[in-house]
C-alpha cells in the first residue's frame, strides 16, 4: 500500500505542475494578444493613415496605402503648417515640461521626506491636504481667476504652477513611500557628523531617491507634454502653443486633414513613446520599492 502511494504522489505533482505551466501560458498569451489589441493596433493605424493620401485617409480604413506612401510628404506639410507652428509648439513642450518636472521633483522629494521622517500632530492634515490633491478635480473658472488676478494667466510661468499642483501629490505619495525604506541610521550620521537639514536632504537622502526619481521624472513628463485641457484653458494662444493643441489645425468643423493630423498624433507621440521604452524598468521598481516598507 505504501509502495502505491510512493508511485502515485510524483505523478500528482506532474500533474499540478502541468497544469500550473499551462495556466502561466494561457496567462501570457492573453496578455500578449490583450496588449496588442490596445497599444499596437491604435498605432498601426495611426502610422498607417499618417502615410496615405488625402482621399485615401479620409475612407478611415485599416489597411495599407493603396495609392502610394506619402508619410515624408505629409511630415513635411505637417511641419510647415502655420510658419512652422509644429517645432515652436515642441520647443514650448519641452520648456514646459523640464521646468515643470524640476520644480516637482525637488518639492515632492523633500515633502515626502518630511512626512515620512518627521511625524507630528500636522501629518494626519498634511496627509489628508497630499490625498485631496489626487481626489478632488481642478476647478477652471477659480483657477482663471486667481491667475488673473496675479498676472499669471496666458503665461508661461502661470501654467507650470498649474503643471507642478496637478502632479505634486502623486509624485509626494511615491517619494514617501521609498522615504521609509531609507534606513533612519543615514540621517543620524549625517546630523552627528554636523551636516544641517538641507545638506543631510540633497547630499545623503537625495542620491539615494534614484529609482523613484526615473518614476516621477518619466510618468510626469509624459503626463504634462501629453497634457491637452490645461495648455487650452491657461494657456491659450499661438506664442505658447503647445504640441496637443496643434491638433486643431488639422480638424475643423467641415473639414477635416486626416492624414495631416494622424500625421501630427504620430510626431508628438514618438518622443514619449521612446522615453517610457528606455525607462520602464525603472517605473515600475520604483513604483514598487516602498511596498515592503511603509
Amino acid at each position: 500500500m505504501s509502495t502505491l502511494t510512493q508511485t502515485t504522489r510524483p505523478s500528482s505533482g506532474a500533474s499540478i505542475s502541468r497544469q500550473r505551466f499551462w495556466s502561466r501560458y494561457v496567462a501570457g498569451v492573453v496578455a500578449i494578444i490583450a496588449s496588442v489589441i490596445v497599444f499596437i493596433v491604435p498605432f498601426a493605424f495611426i502610422f498607417l493613415t499618417a502615410a496615405k493620401s488625402k482621399r485615401e485617409a479620409s475612407l478611415l480604413e485599416f489597411s495599407l496605402p493603396k495609392q502610394g506612401w506619402f508619410l515624408f510628404d505629409n511630415i513635411a506639410e505637417v511641419i510647415a503648417t502655420r510658419n512652422f507652428m509644429l517645432l515652436r509648439a515642441f520647443i514650448n513642450s519641452t520648456v514646459l515640461t523640464v521646468t515643470s518636472v524640476t520644480i516637482m521633483v525637488v518639492l515632492a522629494g523633500m515633502a515626502g521626506y518630511i512626512l515620512q521622517r518627521r511625524k507630528s500632530r500636522w501629518n494626519v492634515a498634511l496627509n489628508f491636504l497630499v490625498m485631496a490633491g489626487l481626489i478632488v478635480p481642478p476647478a477652471i473658472v477659480p483657477t482663471v481667476w486667481v491667475m488673473q488676478s496675479l498676472g499669471l494667466f496666458k503665461t508661461m510661468p502661470g501654467m507650470i504652477l498649474i503643471e507642478v499642483t496637478f502632479g505634486l501629490s502623486f509624485s509626494i505619495l511615491l517619494f514617501k513611500a521609498f522615504v521609509a525604506t531609507i534606513p533612519r541610521e543615514l540621517d543620524e550620521a549625517a546630523l552627528l557628523d554636523g551636516a544641517g537639514p538641507l545638506r543631510l536632504f540633497f547630499t545623503v537622502i537625495m542620491p539615494l531617491l534614484k529609482p523613484v526619481m526615473v518614476t516621477v521624472i518619466v510618468v510626469q513628463a509624459v503626463a504634462v507634454f501629453n497634457d491637452f485641457t490645461g495648455p487650452l484653458y491657461f494657456l491659450p494662444g499661438d506664442k505658447n502653443v503647445t504640441v496637443q493643441l496643434t491638433l486643431y489645425n488639422f480638424q475643423s468643423q467641415n473639414v477635416s486633414q486626416w492624414n495631416l493630423l494622424f500625421t501630427n498624433i504620430l510626431l508628438i507621440t514618438i518622443p514619449p513613446l521612446i522615453m517610457y521604452i528606455f525607462f520602464n524598468r525603472q517605473i515600475v521598481a520604483g513604483m514598487t520599492s516602498g511596498a515592503v516598507k511603509g
